[in-house]
């Protein structure tokens, strides 16, 4: 069945990985103390953040202590914490509208957006950043704001990224058959959650990207002027 609907990934598929790794996880690291010093409004993050803790002291994982060396210990882990993505996503926040920040985006991205828009489909994002960092991250683009061709936003409150789960949700919100969604990442697993059922695959291979397994079956992009809808 032909693709109404695209379904891309951002690290290392729309943005650099550098970007990501270099620029925004260091800058979040720089500001978390004086962050969570001058905001007394994230308490439900801090919450989930203590419950989480919690697990991990019964798993017997030795996290670090609450809450702001647990924060460390969890970004050293690249955990996909919820609390953490949401703290990370108010911090980028404060960074980008300050001029502090500006996200990159791989120079096809733009062009196939407006060419995809054009063609009546729709552009849609899955992350395990917070919905708040994906919309940040589109809207402060060195190739300016995106966010008018994006359809939805989902993170990892869907699901985790490589169950298969997550994509049948996903489509159900889109109001699609899985057969009319194409989902573009850069990480094999996630590409073979969103196969099984059923939606169209691209592996994008971007420079800096790690090699992924060579069992991957998914077809092989280099840039979004591949992907023909």
């Amino acid at each position: 069945m032909p693709t109404r609907a695209f379904l891309l990934d951002i690290e290392g598929t729309t943005t650099p990985i550098a970007f990501v790794h270099e620029v925004l996880f260091p800058f979040a690291r720089r500001h978390f103390h004086t962050f969570l010093q001058q905001h007394t409004d994230v308490d439900a993050d801090v919450r989930k953040l203590s419950e989480e803790h919690a697990k991990d002291v019964s798993a017997g994982n030795e996290p670090a202590d609450l809450v702001e060396p647990y924060i460390y210990w969890l970004m050293d882990r690249d955990r996909k914490s919820p609390a953490l993505k949401s703290l990370q996503g108010k911090i980028w926040e404060q960074g980008y509208r300050n001029g502090s920040l500006l996200s990159t985006v791989f120079d096809d991205v733009p062009r196939a957006f407006h060419r995809w828009t054009q063609e009546g489909l729709t552009i849609n994002i899955f992350s395990s950043g917070s919905v708040l960092a994906q919309q940040l991250l589109f809207r402060f683009t060195n190739a300016g704001d995106l966010t008018s061709l994006i359809s939805q936003y989902f993170d990892t409150s869907v699901g985790k990224k490589a169950d298969c789960f997550s994509y049948e949700t996903i489509a159900n919100t889109l109001q699609l058959p899985t057969s009319e969604v194409h989902f573009l990442s850069d990480v094999v697993a996630e590409l073979d959650a969103a196969a099984e059922v059923g939606m169209t695959t691209s592996l994008s291979v971007r420079p800096g990207n790690p090699p992924q397994e060579s069992r991957n079956t998914h077809r092989v992009i280099t840039s979004f002027d591949q992907v023909l809808s």
